[in-house]
């Protein structure tokens, strides 16, 4: 007799005996009906999950992510903190209290952990029971109760002209102008840039995809149309990618990429058919590119916050700035802007009333 049939009985008899029926008695009827019946555990749930309690968590939690636009680079950033974070605290996410998170946060920092990393570990739990509160999984989140991770915010800064012109003066091929000036006009994410079709751009207009699956318009100034019209007439592929992949991209696999690594400048002209670049692959590019200007800590990022701050040194709203930047809460766009106590001044000048 299995057991879930074992226990069913046993659970039966039980009863009985609150009704002055012998137990025993109760368990040798019942064995003898239920022999020629077969009897399974009733599931409420769609699916029936046999692993780790946790691990069905996480993938209920990852999932409803998804649903809600989240990137799939964002929900692997999601994963692989829940992971690490509850490997360390060795509990049911269940079982988990505010307790617990503050002697394990403390001894985080004591550890050596840096405040930043702190933060972004109790932000991704919070977001995490946040939704378990939601989905009633557990009565309150106990992350409300630990007090916000205080840490000094470095200030990262734009291109400055003269090293816009310095990286501008080290552009090879027409994928490279492309690439640069596009970033420069647009503000543009570096996976949005990936993403971009060539039937995307309409004159000076570029609809792209953005973070939460929306889409919004970019604009090009002279030097992007021109760099892009110029890159897109000179290659012979068909491609619907502005930017394909590259054999630089792949250049492990391909002999003949790996012969023309001394003239790293011709990938360009060897193209995948169908694929395009992806992030890994233009950030290879643009540092490549910081390296040979001799301009410091260059990658995609910075010429969005470049763009964000020379717009609004020019007289942009920041309202524009933030739709420009696609951007749901102006919060955000201020994170991005390098202002310093010259632009205060000027704009108090300006701005003020005398």
């Amino acid at each position: 007799m299995t057991d879930i049939k074992n226990e069913l009985i046993e659970r039966i008899a039980l009863r009985f005996s609150a009704f002055d029926i012998n137990a025993m008695d109760a368990k040798f009827i019942l064995a003898g009906i239920m022999q020629d019946y077969e009897v399974s555990i009733a599931e409420k749930a769609l699916t029936v999950y046999k692993g780790d309690e946790n691990e069905y968590y996480f993938k209920k939690f990852l999932a409803a992510k998804a649903v809600a636009g989240c990137t799939k680079r964002t929900i692997e950033m999601y994963g692989d903190y829940l992971q690490r974070t509850f490997g360390r605290l060795c509990k049911r996410a269940t079982d988990v209290t505010s307790d617990d998170l503050l002697i394990y946060f403390a001894k985080r920092l004591n550890d050596g952990v840096s405040k930043v990393s702190a933060d972004n570990e109790k932000r991704v739990l919070s977001s995490f029971y946040s939704w378990m509160t939601l989905e009633e999984v557990v009565h309150k989140n106990p992350v409300t109760k630990i007090s916000k991770i205080k840490h000094n915010k470095e200030p990262k800064k734009a291109f400055s002209e003269m090293e816009i012109e310095l990286l501008r003066g080290e552009l090879k091929t027409g994928r490279e102008k492309a690439m640069f000036e596009t970033l420069l006009a647009t503000g543009c994410r570096v996976s949005e840039l990936a993403s971009i079709k060539i039937s995307d751009i309409k004159d000076d207009q570029i609809r792209i995809l953005g973070k939460g699956e929306k889409y919004r318009t970019v604009y090009l100034n002279a030097k992007a149309l021109i760099a892009i019209n110029n890159y897109v007439a000179e290659r012979k592929d068909k491609n619907p990618w502005l930017f394909p992949k590259s054999l630089l991209e792949i250049a492990d696999n391909n002999s003949k990429a790996r012969s023309l690594r001394g003239d790293w400048y011709k990938f360009s002209e060897y193209v995948h058919p169908d694929q395009k670049t992806n992030s890994e692959g233009i950030e290879s590019i643009i540092r490549r590119l910081g390296k040979r200007a001799g301009v410091d800590n260059v990658h995609p990022h910075r010429f969005r916050r470049t763009c964000a701050t020379f717009a609004l040194r020019r007289g942009m709203p920041i309202e524009l700035v933030s739709k420009m930047l696609g951007h749901a809460n102006i919060a955000t766009t201020q994170i991005y802007l390098d202002l310093s106590e010259t632009d205060l001044h000027n704009a108090h000048k300006k701005y003020v009333v005398q």
